[in-house]
């Protein structure tokens, strides 16, 4: 579906949700950057293949920064590597829209009847077009498979802090930096029977959909996202979250906007972040490939 309106949705959000504990009031536009050495959590440390962090790279943290300060709405933004994670405003806590479609899909295929066997035609014809299309009556049917104890599960092993699932999946509460700790580990998170299917599908976005970090992809570069938009509540937001990946470097990247003028508007704050966080990957000669275990 060519835009990503919840319909009914958005009538139960304005009235039901407008006044939930999940809105998070906005920093100001002054908070400070914030830099830190990351450690995953155990469960998806790497082990002879590790992806790597782009050497000798950071992100452009300060252009981004003054560029969102300039745009009109709420905007937050978070980069993390393997080894480091970066955030302007990273833990302001926004409703997800459809970015909550990657984790729908990454704990539907982690269930204990799903994880280890083929997917059914009419699994994919769900999945398929949540993914790609963003289609809300797919996500409908899928988040009622998955249920909230399973969203909450994947946070928790994610690591997130402020991620809060909500019934209705769009209400869900999330925030930059949480949506890169999902992102940079997304295809680790997926079963490896369905990993590659999971990946085709994130990397498969459909071109009326590949706005803002896709028009921001470096060359050499591939990325694999999601975004979600609308108006939720009294909120007009567009966000996306995703992975870039050379080889095995890989740089997760999420920016999360709100109150937008209008959808062209915050698609344009998106991809502006986005090129000034990435700017320097195309020129970083590409890591070796990595030894073989013996």
């Amino acid at each position: 579906m060519p835009r990503d309106r919840f319909g009914a949705l958005r009538r139960i959000l304005a009235t039901a949700l407008a006044l939930s504990p999940l809105l998070v009031p906005a920093a100001t536009a002054r908070e400070a950057t914030t830099v830190a050495k990351v450690a995953l959590p155990a469960a998806l440390q790497l082990g002879s293949t590790a992806a790597l962090p782009p050497a000798g790279w950071q992100p452009g943290m300060q252009s981004a920064r003054r560029w969102a300060a300039r745009r009109q709405g709420d905007v937050s933004f978070a980069v993390r590597t393997e080894e480091r994670a970066w955030s302007w405003r990273g833990a302001t806590r926004m409703r997800s829209a459809s970015v909550v479609k990657a984790m729908l899909l990454v704990a539907y295929l982690r269930r204990g009847d799903v994880r280890a066997r083929s997917l059914s035609a009419s699994e994919r014809a769900l999945l398929d077009p949540m993914v790609r299309r963003s289609d809300n009556d797919a996500a409908d049917a899928i988040s009622a498979r998955v249920g909230v104890p399973r969203l909450t599960a994947l946070g928790r092993k994610v690591g997130m802090t402020e991620f809060a699932p909500y019934a209705i999946w769009g209400g869900s509460g999330i925030t930059a930096s949480d949506q890169a700790r999902f992102f940079v580990r997304v295809d680790r998170l997926v079963p490896p029977r369905h990993r590659r299917y999971a990946m085709r599908l994130l990397r498969g976005i459909v071109p009326e959909q590949r706005w803002g970090l896709a028009r921001a992809v470096p060359d050499g570069w591939r990325v694999a996202f999601k975004g979600g938009w609308g108006a939720l509540g009294t909120r007009e937001v567009n966000h996306q979250a995703g992975l870039f990946t050379r080889g095995e470097e890989r740089v997760a990247v999420a920016v999360l906007t709100a109150d937008n003028p209008s959808d062209a508007y915050g698609q344009e704050t998106l991809r502006g972040v986005a090129r000034r966080l990435l700017r320097g990957l195309a020129k970083l000669p590409a890591a070796p490939p990595a030894a073989a275990s013996g």
